[in-house]
């Protein structure tokens, strides 16, 4: 790698696990990180994330290879502001935001768009902060990268080539294509989780009947409304448009589903849930309704000749079966990178303990 030095605003789940990785990986790579808080910077230094152990300025960022900007969207381009001008000529930087429209008009402002590569890490979850991230959340994840119009293509490519490096899996869009579909499998599915939420509690009793059994499918379908508000609060701003044309979509969506049962049509209704079920069941790994109970968990796995073939062997010779199995590439607000599925419970447990003993790390649902 010709990469020496490469710069962190903000060091979260998503920001942290870069720096782990990348120190993973590229250990000769020196990695420094400016943060709003001290403790964060304290916290990665004492893990071995990151050089400095005290809070950096901003200025001291001006001979990095790359700068990874890892606060939410707004924040971020203030950033971009204070960085224009004090930045070498060989720096990139790039962003691990979920919406890019809001960044890319800005880096288009500020006359940044041959300095500026917008990416987007499909990997996390709800939970938040530095002491969230591992060293192996991007392994086998998409990694969506998006250039401005003005991106030198060696550029372009010498970053496509480092996020490949870090174990991810690299997709070029425009930016523009990246926040519809964004909002199509990941903004709107969790708006409709909070609007589920806020029903159930609108509509519950007093002795809250509801909320006392709710079972698999409603907290299956609702487990995203668990994250952040503040943060869905910036992703529907940031990704307003694109978000206002799918919610209209989806209304047009339950209006004929609602015309289906009310004219009681069941060819309609029949097919409207076939062709639902036949896409959904096209979809990789998770092929589980919500209806049955689903024994899964997940865990870290590195990418090597050889490792589902150990793992797999390491349960079955404990008399584990395993129901499925698979790589998660899209792995928003989901732990690991490997995605296992049980026959029931007592093999879900039996499961975890065994990986745990032989130093996996394993995340349950």
């Amino acid at each position: 790698m010709d990469i020496t030095k490469i710069g962190f605003v903000g060091l979260g789940l998503i920001g942290g696990s870069i720096a782990k990785t990348i120190r993973r990986i590229y250990p000769e790579i020196r990695l420094y990180a400016v943060s709003g808080h001290l403790s964060t910077i304290t916290q990665a230094f004492a893990a071995g994330a990151i050089e400095n152990d005290y809070m950096m300025d901003i200025s001291e960022f001006s001979s990095m290879d790359y700068i990874f900007l890892c606060t939410p969207v707004r924040q971020n381009i203030s950033f971009l502001k204070q960085l224009k001008d004090i930045i070498s000529p060989n720096t990139i930087i790039t962003d691990v935001g979920s919406v890019k429209g809001d960044i890319h008009k800005a880096v288009t402002e500020l006359g940044l768009e041959q300095k500026f590569i917008g990416g987007h890490p499909m990997a996390g979850s709800e939970k938040t902060g530095f002491a969230a991230s591992t060293a192996y959340l991007l392994e086998n994840a998409y990694y969506v990268i998006t250039p401005t119009a003005c991106t030198d293509p060696q550029q372009t490519e010498r970053f496509r080539d480092f996020v490949a490096g870090l174990g991810a899996i690299p997709l070029v869009l425009d930016s523009g294509r990246h926040d519809f579909a964004t909002a199509s499998i990941s903004h709107l599915p969790h708006i409709i989780a909070y609007s589920l939420v806020n029903l159930v509690k609108e509509v519950d009793d007093s002795q809250e009947t509801m909320k006392t059994i709710a079972a698999g499918g409603f907290r299956d379908m609702t487990r995203i409304a668990a994250s952040s508000p503040v943060m869905w609060q910036e992703i529907c701003l940031s990704n307003k448009e694109q978000l206002l044309r799918l919610i209209d979509l989806y209304t047009r969506q339950l209006s004929g589903i609602r015309a289906s049962i009310e004219k009681e049509d069941t060819q309609a209704m029949l097919s409207y849930f076939t062709d639902a079920k036949n896409y959904r069941d096209s979809l990789t790994v998770r092929q589980t309704g919500p209806i049955h109970p689903v024994y899964e968990l997940y865990c870290d796995l590195i990418d090597e000749v050889g490792g589902i073939a150990t793992l797999s062997t390491l349960l079955a010779s404990n008399g584990i079966n395993i129901k499925n199995i698979g790589i998660l590439h899209n792995r928003e607000f989901e732990d690991g990178v490997l995605h296992m599925e049980l026959y029931d419970q007592d093999s879900l447990d039996t499961a975890a303990a065994l990986l745990t003993k032989y130093h996996y790390t394993v995340y349950r649902r």
